[in-house]
């Protein structure tokens, strides 16, 4: 496990982004594994900045995405669709027939779901996964008590992640979704290399644990000290309580 601290947000995001760069740039044909959320956003503009000013070419690379909300259609802007296109996609040259997304209005989900492992499957796996964390130690939507073998399935999210995600749908809980698709964290750590990124003092005691604390499902971000090639790229802030 490999932790590298910067000093801020930006410098993580431009690190992040060199980070991915290189497995590009190494094998055109990448399969990319992205998040969504706030922390990924800066290391997305960098990306977008090398393609348009330094050529990093996209054309050839495959990606998917670790989660969807369950019952939010691709053009709601809330759908972890329409936040790729708008953060990512629609700024680079990548080819859509590539992009892989769990699709939250299928009709049967468990099928999706097993669809969607298949793909990955298909493409050899994940050269490349990039993770936020979440401040109740999730990766991806996997939740605390989360099998640390599942595979991508429904998941009813956490209470703490509802409140956090509702200022999103206008701070109503009624609004906000309940279920999401997402990848297992038995699939996340079929990714050949790991990255994960934290910013702030929020995520302080999730890092904290993350790093130092026993691998538990009630963490499940803690399984990443098992994986062979797991870079944790964090802040000062993030850092302030290792």
């Amino acid at each position: 496990m490999l932790i590298i601290i910067k000093n801020n947000y930006d410098e993580i995001s431009d690190e992040g982004a060199k980070i991915v760069a290189g497995i590009i740039r190494k094998k055109p044909d990448s399969v990319l594994g992205f998040a969504t959320g706030s922390t990924p956003i800066g290391l997305y503009k960098e990306l977008i900045r090398m393609h348009k000013e330094e050529g990093l070419d996209f054309s050839k690379v495959t990606t998917f995405n670790l989660d969807e909300y369950v019952g939010l259609p691709p053009s709601h802007n809330q759908s972890y669709h329409y936040f790729m296109w708008k953060n990512l996609f629609n700024h680079i040259n990548v080819n859509k027939s590539n992009v892989y997304i769990p699709m939250g209005m299928a009709d049967d989900i468990n099928d999706h779901c097993e669809w969607y492992e298949r793909k990955i499957q298909q493409h050899c796996g994940i050269d490349l996964q990039i993770l936020g964390l979440g401040a109740n130690g999730h990766i991806a939507f996997n939740e605390p008590g989360s099998s640390l073998g599942s595979r991508t399935r429904i998941k009813t999210l956490d209470e703490k992640t509802i409140k956090d995600n509702s200022r999103f749908f206008n701070n109503n809980i009624e609004d906000t979704p309940k279920f999401a698709i997402t990848m297992g964290v038995g699939t996340i750590m079929e990714a050949k290399k790991l990255l994960l990124l934290a910013s702030g003092i929020k995520k302080a005691n999730a890092i904290k644990a993350t790093i130092r604390g026993p691998i538990t499902a009630m963490l499940p971000a803690t399984i990443v000290q098992m994986h062979q090639f797991t870079t944790i790229l964090i802040d000062r802030e993030a850092a302030s309580k290792l």
